[in-house]
């Protein structure tokens, strides 16, 4: 056999015997740590709804998951969580574009202040910044002020004692405050506000800015925490809706592939950046579309336990029970586990009253 620079390369790069004979994604060898995750490690979670099962993976393995902003005592869990209590390490609610990720410290350093910082729900009030947090509001807007000041400590002092940030990039799309640059975790009107297209502007992010951004982003990090390391991934669910003209299967291809490009550049340019591969593993052509509910956008309760597998088993993280994660088979989850709140849904009641067109 002639040479080539493919002689005696890993098998693993290899799609015949990577991908076509190795049935179970469970089983392949599809992720390596750049870095180790310790016990001694505190780790920080934010990101998109799918980000929600990764810090419950981390934090069941007997990690040190920080719960900077914890519900007031005697808060039962499923309340809890309505309120967005320890869904993440601070109670900012699903961070969807790394552009309010990077708004949201700049606004916690004194770095910004974001235009229209309460928002109307009927007779009541809400952060604009995360309006899910607060179902039914509260009583005036200094309340909403005094909450977010808070808020905006516990992420301080989160972003300081946190050795390793996870984050999963969501969507490209957002909607801005146009003068100011404000991005929404919401569109106004959908859940508080009201949406004024003299006043609010929709934003759809390439992979420049969205590198861009990552980055002053993690500089701005690390000015709290010099030490800091980051494990990003890209959620596999695709969007609930596009505000960009475009099909929404186009437009979530186009999402998604800015996404993980930018994932891609941000990991190959940092020693301290690593990529977790969620993204693909859920849509592997071998698992034929099982993981995914017949909706065609929910993952299955398969689905996620074959990513939180690989992710322990990478690691070799032990499970409460002090077992080594080996086994081929997935680790069960509960249906609290698979409780991820994503208010994006909440797009699917204007889809009733869209515009048909033939």
């Amino acid at each position: 056999m002639s040479r080539s620079p493919y002689n005696g390369i890993e098998r693993r790069a290899f799609w015949k015997i990577a991908v076509e004979k190795r049935i179970e994604v469970a089983s392949s060898d599809i992720f390596r740590p750049k870095f180790p995750l310790t016990n001694d490690m505190r780790i920080a979670t934010a990101g998109s709804c799918f980000a929600q099962h990764v810090g419950r993976a981390l934090s069941q393995s007997g990690l040190s998951v920080i719960d900077a902003e914890p519900a007031p005592p005697g808060t039962p869990e499923n309340l809890a969580k309505d309120y967005g209590y320890s869904t993440y390490s601070a109670r900012y609610g699903n961070i969807y574009t790394v552009a309010h990720l990077l708004q949201i410290i700049k606004e916690a350093t004194g770095r910004f202040t974001p235009a229209e910082p309460v928002w109307a729900l009927k007779d009541r009030y809400v952060d604009s910044q995360r309006p899910n947090v607060e179902p039914t509001g509260l009583e005036t807007p200094e309340a909403v002020i005094w909450h977010r000041a808070r808020h905006l400590e516990c992420i301080v002092k989160m972003m300081q004692s946190c050795d390793v940030f996870v984050f999963t990039f969501g969507l490209t799309e957002a909607w801005l405050h146009t003068e100011t640059q404000t991005v929404f975790s919401l569109a106004p009107g959908t859940l508080g506000g009201s949406f004024d297209p003299t006043v609010h502007s929709f934003k759809n992010y390439t992979t420049r800015t969205v590198v861009d951004d990552f980055r002053e982003f993690m500089r701005l990090a690390q000015t709290l925490n010099p030490n800091m390391k980051f494990l990003i991934t890209v959620s596999p669910i695709p969007l609930a809706a596009t505000a960009s003209g475009t099909h929404v299967e186009i437009a979530t291809t186009r999402s998604k592939a800015v996404l993980r490009a930018a994932c891609d550049e941000l990991a190959s340019d940092f020693s301290n950046v690593d990529y977790f591969p969620s993204y693909e593993i859920i849509n592997s052509p071998r698992s034929k579309g099982q993981f995914f509910a017949p909706n065609l956008r929910d993952v299955t309760l398969e689905g996620v336990q074959t990513v939180m597998t690989i992710l322990k088993r990478a690691y070799g993280f032990e499970d409460r029970m002090g077992a080594t994660v080996l086994s081929e088979a997935p680790m069960p989850l509960t249906d609290d586990d698979m409780d991820a709140r994503c208010e994006e849904v909440l797009l699917n009641q204007f889809a009733d009253i869209g515009v048909a067109k033939a």
